[in-house]
């Protein structure tokens, strides 16, 4: 019994890499081909590869322009890649065994769980259906939200490309966009429906399905758990406080607030105090940016979005019980408690582990770049760093500069970030039970 127990054992963390490296390659080997760029002529390996990564990875920075490099092949590609990216392989493949009418086994049930980050496996395929509901109502009218907004100034069939495109990316907080030349959407700074409509879609992805589910069934439920409430209360608060440091620290910058109208500074403060929770999109040129507004944006971006979403960072969640944690230790408590409920110290434990991961894995691939990017300030590094980690996709301009052996850093950067320093060990390592 032991031993068939031990055969059919399934390691989770260990499919979910394996699957998003097998994606990785078939999206390389797709954005390799000719039809796959405007010129007919086959993206480099290294840059198939980064491009691939990062659209996986849902993080959004690019060595090449979306736009005026893929042809619509090769932005078809890019997306597909983002949504499977996003919502995750285990759920198409769930998606699919469902339709076809194929039983979820256990060992599909188990990778589900390490994948939406959940405690157990029960009501796990349903959440799973939920996910794809969600997302596809979310992403279909914010597109057509988006396509009538665009189809003031470009063709209709375009429009509604362009409306899909960037509502998939940004709920999906990808960061990846078809506005050319690296731009993003800096030439939308002041407009409305395109600053909130993005920003709403950011927070939404950034928050985790399992929020949006339990807010979609509040209303029969009338229920909220911990773990949705901490989730709200903490990015609401960051969004706001980051809002108000951008207004102050660069209210009277020639280059980025200053030339805008009150209305827009507080449009373009609200909308960069977002994206930093792992969107990518940017409606302002971050690079010319005070430094103290970059390395707020740096904070922002290596704490993330929340467990269960497309997000990356060390996750709002683990931030909160950190900064619980110091609250009750100034305070002479013992516990932890938010909402009336008992942090488990195992919780606590598990929250610095994953902080102090993700600081020292920051802190060596920060040196490594700082020798093979010679001449950058460290600044830059230090961002790109924690942007690729964080799988945020917003850049000092450093991207399309990095030398073929800082790409492959950045690469790797992103896909450790998207699955985890923790999922990864636990996925190489070999142990083995013994029974005494």
């Amino acid at each position: 019994m032991a031993d068939a127990y031990e055969k059919n054992k399934v390691n989770p963390p260990k499919v979910l890499v394996l699957g998003l490296l097998s994606i990785i390659m078939i999206g390389t080997a797709l954005l390799r081909l000719p039809l796959a760029t405007v010129s007919g002529q086959p993206l480099s390996w290294i840059d198939a590869l980064f491009t691939a990564t990062s659209a996986v990875c849902v993080t959004g920075l690019v060595v090449v322009d979306t736009a005026t490099t893929f042809s619509t092949f090769g932005q078809v590609v890019i997306l597909t890649l983002i949504q499977i990216g996003g919502i995750g392989f285990m759920t198409f493949a769930t998606f699919f065994a469902f339709l076809l009418g194929k039983r979820i086994s256990l060992k599909d049930r188990l990778v589900l769980q390490q994948a939406l980050n959940q405690n157990s496996i029960e009501g796990i395929v349903r959440l799973v259906l939920h996910i794809l509901i969600y997302t596809i109502v979310i992403e279909l009218a914010a597109g057509l939200i988006l396509a009538a907004r665009f189809a003031y100034e470009m063709p209709l069939g375009r429009a509604i490309w362009f409306g899909m495109f960037h509502a998939i990316s940004n709920f999906n907080n990808a960061g990846f966009d078809l506005m050319g030349n690296f731009t993003s959407f800096t030439r939308y700074t002041e407009d409305p429906i395109i600053t909130l409509v993005l920003g709403i879609l950011i927070f939404l992805g950034g928050i985790g399905f399992l929020v949006l589910s339990e807010l979609a069934d509040y209303r029969h439920e009338r229920r909220l758990s911990l773990h949705t409430k901490v989730v709200l209360t903490t990015t609401t608060t960051l969004v706001l406080v980051g809002m108000v440091f951008i207004l102050l620290i660069e209210w009277n910058n020639p280059k980025s607030l200053a030339p805008l109208s009150p209305f827009g500074k507080l449009l373009a403060a609200f909308f960069q105090s977002i994206t930093p929770r792992s969107g990518g999109t940017m409606t302002l040129p971050v690079a010319e940016f005070q430094q103290a507004t970059i390395f707020l944006i740096i904070v922002l971006m290596f704490i993330g979005a929340s467990p269960g979403s497309a997000g990356g960072g060390i996750k709002v969640t683990t931030f909160a019980t950190l900064i619980g944690a110091v609250w009750a230790q100034a305070k002479g408590r013992e516990d932890v408690v938010f909402f009336r409920q008992r942090i488990a110290p195992a919780l606590i434990y598990k929250s610095l582990t994953v902080t102090l991961s993700g600081l020292f894995f920051l802190i060596i691939v920060s040196i490594i770049l700082s020798i093979t990017e010679r001449n950058v300030p460290f600044l830059s590094i230090l961002f790109e760093t924690t942007s690729a980690f964080a799988t945020v996709g917003l850049s000092l301009g450093l991207t399309g500069e990095l030398s073929p052996i800082g790409r492959v850093i950045i690469a790797l950067t992103m896909f450790i970030g998207r699955v985890g320093p923790l999922t990864i060990a636990i996925a190489l390592a070999q142990r083995q039970q013994k029974e005494y």
